[in-house]
């Protein structure tokens, strides 16, 4: 049976979700990456998203993610053909990882970002990695050199952070440096170990 012993993981664009899988697996957590999958069955997927989108959104054979990603986040129709196309994928790939991660019967995280969006995991608990909007914003723009505006319509294309904080099993709080995201990480792991060992 998948998902007995999965917590997702998720959080909003730029709260630092990556970083704190990063940190977990050098804490010995194990972290299924759905965005790792999504590009995987993307990068496969070229020959569709040629005939579905247009030859422009491909490069060397490869689906080029930031420019699929301007038409997506601009044009409803497309965005939710392409989620059509991968989800199902997508799903069947964690599902499959899950199954084999289940049979160590110990805690393992899948990093879902859109968790609560989609609702698509019978997963009981989750750990959302939280950071206040206005540094939110502030590190989306610095990391994708996009304007204000632009960086807010792909923020609020996600469910607001303080409402996913509300819904979290446990909330880990990234709005200072790398050392307090730290520090985090290995009180959340001790819960973690304490709760199964």
């Amino acid at each position: 049976m998948a998902f007995k012993y999965a917590i997702a993981l998720t959080g909003g664009i730029a709260t630092g979700k990556s970083t704190f899988a990063s940190l977990l697996n050098l804490n010995g957590m194990r972290v299924i990456d759905a965005d790792t999958i999504s590009h995987s069955i993307l990068d496969t997927s070229s020959d569709w998203v040629k005939n579905e989108f247009g030859v422009k959104y491909i490069d060397y054979n490869k689906v080029n993610r930031a420019e699929l990603g301007n038409l997506i986040f601009s044009n409803l129709d497309a965005k939710k053909k392409l989620e059509n196309f991968l989800h199902p994928k997508i799903r069947a790939e964690i599902k499959k990882q899950s199954e084999k991660q289940d049979s160590f019967e110990f805690p393992y995280l899948i990093d879902i970002p859109l968790f609560f969006e989609n609702n698509s995991y019978n997963i009981k608990d989750s750990v959302v990695v939280y950071t206040p909007k206005d540094i939110q914003l502030e590190r989306f723009m610095k990391r994708n050199k996009y304007d204000k505006e632009e960086s807010l319509k792909r923020i609020s294309s996600q469910m607001p952070i303080e409402e996913k904080k509300k819904m979290a099993t446990w909330v880990i709080d990234n709005s200072k440096n790398l050392k307090h995201l730290q520090k985090e990480c290995e009180q959340f792991v001790d819960i973690i170990k304490e709760r199964y060992l």
